[in-house]
This record gives C-alpha cells, structure tokens and sequence, in this order.
C-alpha cells in the first residue's frame, strides 16, 4: 500500500499535535495551534485539557472554533470561570504545562511579534492583533510551543516589535527578567523543527520535514540558521492522523466547506 500523500502545512500541525502529551493542560490560541491540539486531543491524546483564554477549562469542542469566543467552547468545557481566573489563578502562578503560540514574526531567540509590522508602533505598516494573553502564555506556562509556516518575512533577525518573549538576547534573559517558564522548548514549522540551543538559547534545526531539505529551511530564515549535525526526518502523518485532521477542517464555521 503506498504512503498517505499530504502538504506542508499537514505535516505542520500533525507534528505539532504529536508534541502534545497526554494528560497535560494545554493554552490553545485560535488557528494552528488550535487545530493541532483538537487533533491530538482526537488521537494520542484523549485526556489532554484544553484550556481557552475566553475561560473555558477543559473544552471539547466537536468542530474547531471560530474563536476564543466560540460558543461551542462553553457548551463542552468542563467548567467556564472568569477571564481575571484564568489569568490570577491558572496561568501566571504556571499551572499550565503548555502554551501553544503562532506569530506575525519570530527571531533566533523565539521571541514573537504579533503587534506592527514596518515603520513605528505610532504609524505601522500594518497593525496586527495585538499581545492579547500571548505574552503571559509565553512567561509563564512551563513550556511553550510555537507553530507557524518559515519564511525569510516571518523568521526575521529583527522583530519589529517584541510582543511575547522567548528568550531574550539568550541563556539567562528569562531569569533576569523573572519569567517562570521555560520558554520556547520547539518551533514546528512546514520545512522542520527548531529547537533551542542548550547553551545559548538559539533556535537551532533539529528535524526536517519529509521532503524538505537543510538548504530550503535556510533560505527561509532571516538568519544564519544553525543546524545539528544530523538533523532527524519526521514521521511522515499516518492515514489515521490525515483523516481526522482533514474531518477536523471541513468543520471549520460549523459545517463542511
């Protein structure tokens, strides 16, 4: 029997639902990472808590969300409490195992850009959503994933504004600065995985997508990017795991599209 075929972005987020573990309380964001937690939260991992900024502890959620708002979020949580709960209670004293963030911009040190894009913050070239919870996501879970598709305008050297902090200028920034989390311990991208250097924080391309190649995922960086010796290839997606993905984004708004 041949192999399932499947795109970039699939690999992306099955690879970001594989680094979920079971059992673990998880702060989804709306997009990506959303989609990739309800795929696992459908596959290895059926007891993985799904916790949205709107206050929905332990959402379960038939079809993937709009937004944080969804009411589909509340109709399946385990509890629903209050925005200043979530924060106060949950988050910042990091009860939370695993923040799942995207970004406009990342830099070498997993910082994330979701403000401005160009010019100042005063007069942009353009204005994104803004911090919303991300920068307390990124402080304060023990741990935090980053998914989003690499390109030369997305993994920048510079951000153009420093929304939510990875780690800093390198090792022992989140210490001076008192944050409790780990930080950024993957970027789970559609060309491979970055991961943090033990000894200075910069993210460094551990693994490759099927098909992708060290030269592309260079190219794709605004950096000199820095490769481990022999950087693994990932498991290409199962049939189970495409299914249930693409059943999970013909859901999207409701319905199939």
């Amino acid at each position: 029997m041949s192999a399932p075929e499947f795109t970039s972005d699939e690999m992306m987020t099955v690879g970001a639902a594989r680094s979920l573990r079971d059992g673990a309380a998880c702060f989804v964001g709306i997009g990506l990472p959303s989609t990739a937690a309800n795929l696992a939260r459908r596959t290895h991992a059926p007891g993985l808590v799904l916790i949205y900024e709107s206050g929905t502890l332990g959402a379960k959620p038939d079809r993937l969300p709009l937004s944080i708002g969804d009411g589909v979020l509340a109709d399946t949580a385990d509890s629903v409490i209050g925005v200043p709960e979530i924060f106060n209670y949950w988050l910042q004293p990091g009860r939370i195992d695993t923040g799942f963030l995207g970004g406009a911009q990342v830099d070498r040190f997993g910082n994330i850009n979701t403000t401005v894009i160009g010019g100042d913050y005063a007069s942009p070239k353009v204005r994104l959503p803004g911090a919303g919870g991300a920068p307390e996501i990124a402080a304060s879970c023990r741990e935090v994933l980053i998914v989003m598709r690499m390109s030369p305008r997305s993994f920048v050297e510079k951000l153009d504004f420093i929304t939510s902090v990875g780690y800093g200028t390198g090792k022992g920034d989140r210490e001076k600065l008192g944050l409790r989390g780990r930080g950024p311990v993957k970027v789970i991208t559609d060309l491979g995985v970055l991961e943090p250097d033990p000894e200075t924080c910069e993210l460094t391309l551990t693994q490759l997508s099927p098909g992708a190649t060290v030269e592309q995922a260079r190219e794709a960086v605004g950096w000199p990017l820095k490769v481990v010796d022999e950087p693994t290839v990932q498991q290409a997606p199962t049939e189970t795991e495409l299914k249930v993905l693409r059943e999970l984004q013909a859901t999207i708004g409701g319905g199939a599209r």
